[in-house]
C-alpha cells in the first residue's frame, strides 16, 4: 500500500533522534542511504524492553491457548490480532537492536484510546495547534505513540487520529519536512504493526 506524507514531503532531522543521513556521516547508520530514525535510548534500555515484551508475548500466547478452549469467537479473534501486533512490535525492537532499523521513538506503552465517532479530541500531550510549530509537536508525538502500539485497537484508532489531525493543518504547514517525516514514520509503524508492507510515495 502507498501513502502520502502529511502536510508536505519528507525527510529531515527528527527532534529527539537523528536521521540516517546524519548517522551515516558518523559511521552509525545502517548504510544504503535509507532514512532511519535513531532513538535517544541506549542498548541496555532496548534489551530490557525486549525482555519485557517477550515475556508479555509468552503470556499472550498462553492466554490464546486458553481462549481456544474456553473463549468466545470474538474473544479469540481480538486476542489473536493483539498478539500479532505485539509480535511485530517485538520484531521491530529486534531489528532496531541488530541493525538500527524500525526503532520506535519510545519504549513505554502510553495509554491511548480514541473514537472519532464519539467526538472529542485525540488524547495527546501536545497542544492541538496546527501552525508549523504546533504541528511539528503533534506529528512528533503521533510518531512516538503510533510506533508504541501493542494492540490492533491502538493501531486502528491511531490511524484515524492521524487522518483527522492531518486534515486540520493550516496552509503554512504545507511542505514542512520535519513534521512530514514524523508522520511518514508514524504511518510506516502502523502499516508494519498491522502486518502490511509500507512504502512511501515521493
Amino acid at each position: 500500500m502507498a501513502f502520502l506524507a502529511a502536510c508536505g514531503t519528507p525527510p529531515a532531522h527528527r527532534p529527539g533522534g537523528q536521521s540516517a543521513a546524519v548517522a551515516d556521516e558518523h559511521g552509525e547508520g545502517g548504510g544504503g542511504g535509507e532514512e532511519r530514525f535513531v532513538p535517544s535510548y541506549g542498548k541496555p534500555e532496548l534489551e530490557q524492553a525486549l525482555a519485557t515484551e517477550r515475556a508479555a508475548l509468552d503470556k499472550a500466547d498462553a492466554a490464546l491457548a486458553q481462549l481456544a478452549e474456553t473463549g468466545t469467537d470474538d474473544q479469540l479473534r481480538v486476542a489473536t490480532a493483539d498478539a500479532g501486533v505485539r509480535r511485530r512490535y517485538v520484531a521491530a525492537l529486534s531489528a532496531c537492536r541488530d541493525d538500527g532499523r524500525w526503532c520506535p521513538p519510545r519504549l513505554d506503552e502510553p495509554a491511548w484510546a480514541f473514537d472519532d465517532e464519539a467526538g472529542g479530541a485525540p488524547p495527546l500531550d501536545a497542544a492541538l495547534r496546527f501552525d508549523v510549530v504546533g504541528w511539528r509537536a503533534i506529528a512528533s508525538e503521533l510518531h512516538g505513540r503510533a510506533c508504541a502500539c501493542r494492540t490492533l485497537a491502538c493501531v486502528d484508532s491511531m490511524t484515524v487520529a492521524i487522518d483527522v489531525l492531518e486534515a486540520r493543518c493550516t496552509p503554512d504547514v504545507d511542505g514542512d519536512e520535519t513534521a512530514a517525516q514524523s508522520v511518514t514514520w508514524a504511518r510506516e509503524c502502523l502499516f508494519r504493526l498491522r502486518g502490511r508492507a509500507a512504502r512511501a510515495v515521493r
